[in-house]
């Protein structure tokens, strides 16, 4: 398959969203450009590493390899049966190691496989491929040696992940500017961010949060420069594309913006009320696997059954971005439809009641059996998982919390409501109290100053290590603190809406739920860069100014047409545990796919955001509605998907460095 700048840019061609082209990538330009017309050998090996088997497993099914003529998947560093009579297809991280492995399996007078396709999933260094061209004796045995430039993992149809689970003690822990990790993690990071432009053949505008001091006498940190290095890395490899790999485009196609954790605290740990999130923040779901219990046929113990909630899960899709109250409401509403609808399931209602079947009923019922038992299996799953997180909600008084956090953000609360809470809502579990403070301390961090956050944490009744989380919001601007010893003094974040201790402006939105209001940071952002209204001190660019997009008439219809909906002023709405039935919130699954898909095409350049330290569901929904309102593909990247207990141990890491990523669920 040809992978030209019309396949898959911003401009032309069959447009394919971010996960598609990763997916086609990897199954096409890598696996069938292996079949070739006067090979003997009909099915192929593939043999990967730890890391490139997650990158397969993110956009690729098994029947897809199997599709694409691969009889069998190995482990490049597990011991493997020779199979001198197949090729084989190395998809490999360019490290020594493997290398040295791949030359051991290909060497010798009767190698593993007949021949070889090695693909690098990043550019290889020199000296490496200096390595095997050495090899006189494998050199003949390689039917090709390439660079596919994809090392990220596609979380989402508009979502991917470097797979840098510690970036955040690595890069804003204490002292980690003298660590070899620092660097390591700031370059690798960029090269696989880099990888995602190489895929899509897009060559963006490299923008980023600039580094800045409150004064003077200020030093500027290693951990406010973060954004600064890594785009400044970014940059490098993507200079380097323009000559590298064909077809890549000369002048710039896109919109790239590098910010960190940072610029919105409130995200990771905030209670976001749509179905996705929750599912992740209360049911201990390892990853995307949901476990549940079915009864037994044989009426012995219920079996554990585990599902995976993704995108082939059609209830999945729809659902996922909506309100946990309109995801229960929606899914009452199928079951209803489809057990008044579907024979098979009235009949299997009607005998659960005790009334009687008929041997034709039966015969009907049995008929309708294999595509009802599908259906209601899905359904089902998603009435008990609703089912489950509502018993939580109620249970641990949830809604109370959720609405003293939000009015925490917007400023209709302060010390006074926090300190009622405290004392009135002992019951309230530890985890959700730490929460409630951490999100205190990003809105109002001159409450935390002295002794203040102490007594504040001690009422709370919270422990040592949670308070370790909260005083550790400090290494990304949360907390305001004096000069350390080292000279250096953390950069107050929200100071901007300090005078009114809110932490959000209210926006006019269709969403009318209860506990809906509170949006993450990137929304506005995005939603600026869009209409080129980013301030250039604050988000400068990597990139040469360029008369092809500063000022020209294109550059400027993008930037203005495609993406200013009339904002109208509105007083502030009551939030309501309801709305019309027939209002289209935009953020729910179904709404952006039926709005945006059939758009793609129509759709203008796209735009790129990336969080270092982790980013959040409620995040990666923004960027499924801002497609939808914006007329723009949007893509979230960032170093790792973190939901809040995640997010939370992260925070207390960074000051205890001898703990490590073991110590996190993930």
């Amino acid at each position: 398959m040809s992978f030209s700048d019309s396949d898959s840019s911003s401009h032309g061609g069959d447009y394919k969203n971010f996960r598609q082209i990763s997916r086609e990538r990897l199954l096409y330009e890598m696996l069938r450009s292996t079949k070739a017309k006067d090979s003997k050998a009909a099915w192929k090996v593939l043999i990967m590493d730890k890391f490139t088997v997650k990158i397969m497993s993110y956009s690729c099914k098994m029947a897809d390899i199997t599709d694409e003529g691969v009889s069998l998947v190995e482990d490049l560093y597990k011991r493997r049966q020779p199979l001198p009579s197949m090729d084989a297809i190395y998809f490999i991280e360019p490290s020594k190691e493997n290398v040295v492995m791949f030359l051991s399996d290909m060497s010798g007078r009767i190698p593993l496989y007949r021949k070889a396709y090695v693909f690098f999933s990043s550019p290889i260094p020199k000296e490496l491929v200096s390595y095997v061209k050495n090899d006189t004796s494998v050199i003949p045995r390689i039917g090709a040696l390439s660079e596919m430039n994809l090392e990220y993992f596609a979380i989402d149809s508009q979502g991917f992940v470097t797979d840098h689970e510690m970036a955040l003690g690595d890069l804003f822990g204490e002292n980690v500017e003298k660590s070899r990790k620092y660097n390591d993690c700031i370059n690798i990071m960029a090269t696989r961010i880099a990888t995602a432009f190489a895929s899509l053949r897009e060559f963006p505008f490299v923008r980023y949060r600039a580094a800045k001091s409150l004064d003077a006498s200020s030093v500027t940190t290693s951990h406010d420069l973060v954004p600064t290095k890594v785009a400044a890395a970014v940059w490098n490899c993507i200079s380097k594309y323009k000559s590298t790999i064909p077809d890549f485009p000369q002048k710039e196609t896109c919109e790239l913006l590098i910010v960190d954790r940072s610029i919105d605290q409130i995200a990771p740990i905030i209670h976001e009320w749509t179905y996705d999130a929750m599912c992740h923040d209360l049911l201990n779901m390892d990853g995307n696997k949901y476990v549940y219990e079915i009864p037994s046929k044989t009426g012995s113990a219920p079996e554990k059954k585990e599902v995976l909630l993704e995108d082939h899960d059609p209830v999945w899709l729809e659902l996922r971005h909506a309100h946990i109250a309109d995801a229960s409401e929606r899914l009452h509403d199928k079951m209803t439809n489809f057990v008044s609808k579907n024979k098979a399931a009235q009949l299997h209602q009607s005998s659960r009641d005790g009334s009687e079947i008929s041997t034709r009923d039966l015969q009907k019922m049995v008929q309708a059996l294999p595509q009802y038992s599908d259906q209601i299996e899905k359904l089902s799953l998603h009435v008990e998982i609703a089912g489950k997180i509502n018993k939580l909600i109620r249970d641990t008084a949830l809604r109370d919390i959720g609405q003293l956090e939000q009015d925490l953000v917007f400023g209709d609360a302060g010390a006074k409501e926090v300190i009622n809470f405290l004392r009135t809502k002992q019951d309230v579990s530890p985890e959700n109290k730490l929460r409630l403070l951490m999100i205190y301390a990003a809105v109002s961090p001159e409450k935390f100053e002295g002794d203040k956050g102490v007594k504040l944490m001690q009422l709370a009744k919270l422990s040592s290590d949670d308070m370790n989380a909260v005083n550790n919001m400090r290494y990304l601007g949360g907390l305001a603190t004096k000069k350390t010893s080292g000279g250096s003094k953390f950069s107050l974040k929200f100071d901007t809406q300090k005078k009114n201790n809110a932490a959000r402006k209210e926006r006019d939105q269709e969403e009318t739920w209860a506990l809906s209001r509170f949006y993450p940071m990137i929304e506005e952002l995005i939603e600026k860069l869009s209409k080129g209204e980013l301030p250039q001190n604050e988000y400068p660019c990597m990139n040469d100014p360029s008369p092809t997009v500063h000022g020209t008439s294109q550059t400027a219809s993008i930037r203005t047409t495609q993406s200013q909906p009339a904002n109208s002023v509105r007083s502030r709405r009551t939030a309501t545990w309801a709305r019309p039935r027939s209002s289209d919130d935009g953020y729910s699954s179904d709404s952006v796919l039926r709005h945006a898909s059939s758009d793609f095409k129509k759709m203008g350049q796209r735009i790129f955001i990336f969080i270092i330290g982790g980013a959040t569901r409620s995040e990666l929904r923004a960027v499924h509605k801002l497609t939808s309102k914006l007329k723009r593909e949007v893509i979230l990247g960032s170093s790792s998907l973190d939901d809040p207990p995640q997010f939370i141990t992260k925070l207390k890491l960074l000051t205890a460095q001898e703990l490590s990523v073991d110590n996190l669920r993930i």
